[in-house]
């Protein structure tokens, strides 16, 4: 399929589908086997190499959705993230990090890269000066994210990718928060973007999957690493990953649409201390989202006064989930203290801005006057 002149929910649809050759059904078939031939074919199939049809249907309408050449789908966004980064990354060489960045991710860089010789640095801050203070002579990579989790911080991508290759650094970026709908980094000049596909790529709370899209060259060069650590997806998560993605663009503009309006009711709310919204004009980068964000996503997190337990409000939720992830169709909420950065220390999670009162809240589907309903009762219930 030519995916360059359509619209993106002809992309989600199509793009990437694997012909029923046999039948002509209307979806793409699963092929399940482990096993194939291996004689006078074209290519040697096997699931850990990712190229089962599914493998490769999938990952073309994930390079489709965020214009790249190549991607490829693992079975984490973690597994996508360690992948690339002990493909670009050797001992002795560095690596530039945004300091505003998943807590999973900062823990794994802070527990395994030492163990290989790697040196990295967090930034300071996540404008562009605070990165190139943190290049040194060795650094190969530059890794940020944007909006981040969970204070939907902004990094300028283009100035990123502009300092990347005035370095000749590689950049790469956690693009999880926007998803394709909202957010094509490698337009911006970023050489490689994550997703953890459990989240909006998935949207329905019942896949665990990750992706890597980027330049055909550095697709390769990840694989070669990619097929010895062995995260490489299931098939049938496959297929169930590709079907879900069909309607990736109107649950994404549906859960924006949400977003926005209630962003704008909590912030002027008696017992909301601060909104973390990049839609919202009081936030400090809006006109830098603005800029690089066709929407401004579905995430948002807020702090709830000073004397109300945070804990409990969860609890009273009647409609919103307090659950651990987020970006499916229902909407959830969750301290991130406990729960996404309960990996960092109370000390890196206060230069953070992390605290108690701190709620993400991952936006859903669902009638924007029932999910207010659901806070307005839940804060009655508290106070």
């Amino acid at each position: 399929m030519k995916h360059a002149t359509y619209g993106v929910n002809t992309i989600c649809t199509h793009a990437g589908e694997v012909e029923d050759t046999q039948f002509k059904g209307a979806v793409s078939p699963i092929y399940m086997a482990t096993s194939y031939e291996f004689m006078d074919v074209n290519t040697k199939r096997y699931p850990r190499y990712f190229n089962t049809p599914n493998q490769e249907g999938l990952s073309k309408k994930i390079a489709a959705l965020e214009q790249a050449e190549a991607a490829l789908v693992f079975s984490s966004g973690m597994a996508a993230l360690s992948a690339m980064f002990f493909a670009i990354l050797k001992s002795g060489d560095h690596v530039v990090v945004q300091n505003t960045l998943y807590g999973g991710a900062s823990h794994f860089i802070r527990e395994e890269f030492p163990k290989y010789g790697i040196q990295f640095t967090f930034t300071d801050g996540y404008e562009p000066a605070d990165f190139e203070k943190a290049i040194q002579s060795n650094t190969k990579l530059i890794h940020i994210e944007t909006p981040s989790n969970p204070l939907l911080t902004i990094t300028n991508i283009q100035a990123i990718a502009n300092l990347g290759k005035a370095h000749n650094i590689l950049t790469s970026i956690d693009n999880t928060f926007a998803s394709p709908i909202n957010q094509n980094p490698l337009n911006f000049g970023i050489d490689l973007v994550m997703h953890s596909a459990t989240k909006y790529l998935g949207g329905h709370s019942d896949i665990s999957a990750g992706a890597l899209a980027g330049s055909q060259a550095q697709i390769d060069a990840i694989w070669h690493v990619a097929k010895n650590f062995g995260g490489n997806l299931s098939d049938m998560t496959v297929w169930l990953l590709e079907r879900s993605i069909k309607t990736l663009g109107l649950r994404v503009k549906a859960q924006t649409k949400n977003a926005k309006k209630i962003a704008k009711y909590l912030e002027k709310h008696a017992d909301i201390k601060k909104v973390y919204y990049p839609g919202l004009k009081s936030h400090p980068q809006h006109a830098l989202a603005k800029s690089q964000m066709r929407g401004f996503g579905a995430m948002m997190s807020f702090e709830l006064r000073a004397g109300l337990d945070a804990l409990q409000f969860q609890k009273e939720l009647k409609l919103i989930k307090a659950s651990m992830s987020l970006a499916g169709v229902e909407s959830t909420i969750l301290s991130p203290y406990l729960t996404s950065h309960a990996l960092l220390s109370q000390e890196e999670r206060d230069l953070l801005g992390i605290n108690n009162q701190l709620m993400r809240f991952s936006v859903g589907i669902e009638s924007k006057k029932d999910l207010l309903a659901d806070i307005e009762q839940a804060l009655k219930t508290i106070q």
